[in-house]
């Protein structure tokens, strides 16, 4: 591709999600999300791959699905209220049908189907984008909205989220389905406590962001698409695979990583909310992720390829992006300790 053609798509994804955090009018943050959406069709089929035309026609369809339906609500809220004010969606039927788009948007349970075919047929870099960025307008809009939401079907859907995120991603054997379950388990976790405290649901939409983007990066540096190109990572970079153990026990949410610190708060609301049966359903659910997580991590320390290289290092590693790995790294390792500063922060 073009760098004049990726820095104007790239702009465009920047524009589009800026409009829709920026924007109090629902018109004019629906235009962002397509923005958003019609900037980013063309990052996934630049590779000229039937996989590829498969992943995106399937985004559109999805989102195309979901932008119609948010029109369609804030249209219904606008006749019966009188006015386009994000802030103002008083009527139950608008907004349940609001929070069921969004939920496409977003990819939640049990609207997520898409998410790994997806996922499965772009490459590292456009997967990172779709798992970091594109996930920032949708729940940008949901967290502007959670007062008005219903409590009761965000809580039913974030369930699902974590079971099915948990799940689905035990028989995996390629990484951007893996972490395509991933997400949708973390996106349970965030949609649980967004009408009890969304600066709960941001916190842990920021971990997010970092532990994801971490272990993209690193799946690009080794180059690993599949749990077997990820038994021989230890030959190719030691300390990006001891590295990338950490943040597979992050994302699972162990102590004293920064992926435990969410969990902890979220769970904490919800006994304070007197929600100990849901809260005890989420913990155990939150075990299924990380058996995979730990499969992952034996993976990487614990098994030899059936042929090992008998040289030390891989010939002309690729040096790109390297030095981001280190800081999201450090991050995803040691956000726990300053949990009273993020706390003053929230």
């Amino acid at each position: 591709m073009s760098p004049y053609a990726l820095s104007m798509l790239m702009s465009s994804l920047a524009v589009g999600t800026i409009v829709t955090l920026s924007s109090h009018h629902w018109f004019l943050a629906w235009m962002g999300l397509e923005i958003n959406t019609l900037a980013i069709i063309p990052l996934m089929t630049k590779m000229h791959h039937p996989r590829a035309t498969e992943s995106a026609t399937k985004y559109f369809l999805t989102q195309a699905t979901a932008s119609a339906l948010i029109l369609f609500s804030t249209t219904i809220n606008a006749w019966m209220t009188g006015e386009w004010t994000i802030m103002n969606m008083t009527n139950p039927t608008p907004t349940v049908i609001l929070t069921l788009a969004l939920a496409i948007k977003l990819g939640i349970a049990p609207f997520h189907l898409w998410l790994p075919d997806v996922l499965q047929g772009l490459n590292m870099l456009t997967c990172l984008i779709l798992s970091t960025w594109q996930k920032l307008a949708p729940m940008a809009l949901m967290m502007l909205t959670s007062h008005q939401l219903n409590t009761n079907l965000l809580i039913a859907m974030a369930l699902m989220s974590t079971i099915i995120g948990g799940w689905g991603g035990l028989n995996q054997t390629q990484m951007r389905k893996i972490m395509a379950y991933s997400s949708i388990a973390h996106l349970g976790w965030m949609i649980l406590v967004i009408s009890f405290a969304p600066s709960l649901a941001l916190l842990n939409l920021l971990i997010y962001l970092v532990l994801t983007s971490s272990m993209f990066l690193m799946l690009m540096t080794l180059n690993s698409t599949n749990t077997n190109k990820l038994s021989i990572s230890w030959l190719k970079t030691p300390t990006l695979a001891a590295s990338m153990m950490v943040t597979l026990m992050a994302l699972g949410g162990l102590p004293p990583t920064s992926g435990f610190l969410p969990k902890w708060l979220i769970l904490q609301e919800m006994t304070k909310q007197h929600l100990g049966t849901l809260s005890a359903l989420m913990t155990m659910s939150a075990l299924l992720s990380l058996f995979f997580y730990i499969r992952l991590s034996y993976t990487i320390s614990m098994t030899s390829p059936p042929n090992i290289s008998n040289s030390s290092l891989t010939w002309r590693k690729k040096k790109n992006l390297t030095y981001l790995i280190p800081i999201l790294i450090i991050m995803s390792a040691t956000m726990m300790p300053i949990t009273p500063t993020l706390l003053l922060l929230n």
